[in-house]
């Protein structure tokens, strides 16, 4: 009797996931895989297992992580968490793994958001965030483009997320946008003159800055202008 689905010879999912609720538990079972992205959207387990570019994604999310992980310990505001990092919303049927997430002391502290504990682990040690992040950041991949540009902003806005960023560097001109929420669906912020766009998270603006190094590989600064 088949009891899993083995997807590109590397992940066998449980052919008993027919939930939110049955997903989650699967995820944070040792059984779940330890590469690769698998994430639950609208009803639907949805795998990429495909290597991430090294510069397009790699470098790029190196360069977002440097600028706003010292943007949120100087200013102490929160948490800031990459990789591996489980984000689920249960009202809109939502588990993910996003590229880049922050969370805020103040977020945290009025339980919008809490902190899954392992189920036999130490005191202090977490393996989800349950409840939608202040921001959630997704860079594009080739096999990323629908969900990352359709999908996801949609689930997101549902989860709650205060602000979604964007990033595609796959091409040029490369694509860098502030999302805040409007009356339906995120909206676009536009840039000011010099390029910059308002974070409302943060309380404060930033422009992604991109050139080819010597070798002809993509080189990125993220630039921060602070609100007047």
């Amino acid at each position: 009797m088949t009891t899993t689905v083995l997807f590109e010879e590397q992940v066998e999912i449980p052919l008993g996931i027919r939930s939110l609720a049955g997903f989650r538990r699967w995820a944070v079972s040792d059984q779940f895989p330890e590469t690769g992205r698998i994430d639950f959207i609208a009803g639907r387990i949805e795998v990429d297992m495909s290597p991430e570019d090294l510069y397009c994604h790699g470098a790029l999310k190196v360069e977002l992580i440097r600028v706003l992980s010292q943007h949120v310990k100087t200013r102490q505001l929160g948490d800031l968490f990459t990789d591996r990092t489980r984000v689920s919303a249960p009202h809109a049927g939502l588990s993910v793994e996003p590229d880049i997430v922050f969370i805020s002391h103040e977020t945290l502290g009025c339980g919008r958001v809490h902190l899954v504990p392992k189920s036999a682990g130490q005191p202090g040690q977490y393996v989800e965030v349950e409840g939608p992040p202040d921001l959630v950041v997704e860079i594009v991949s080739d096999r990323s483009v629908r969900k990352d540009t359709e999908r996801l902003p949609v689930a997101y806005f549902q989860a709650g997320v205060r602000e979604f960023w964007l990033a595609d560097a796959r091409s040029e001109p490369i694509v860098f946008r502030i999302h805040h929420r409007g009356p339906a669906g995120f909206q676009p912020v536009a840039p000011d003159t010099d390029g910059f766009q308002a974070s409302a998270v943060f309380h404060t603006h930033f422009r992604l800055d991109a050139h080819r190094d010597e070798r002809g590989h993509w080189a990125f600064d993220l630039r921060e202008k602070q609100s007047s």
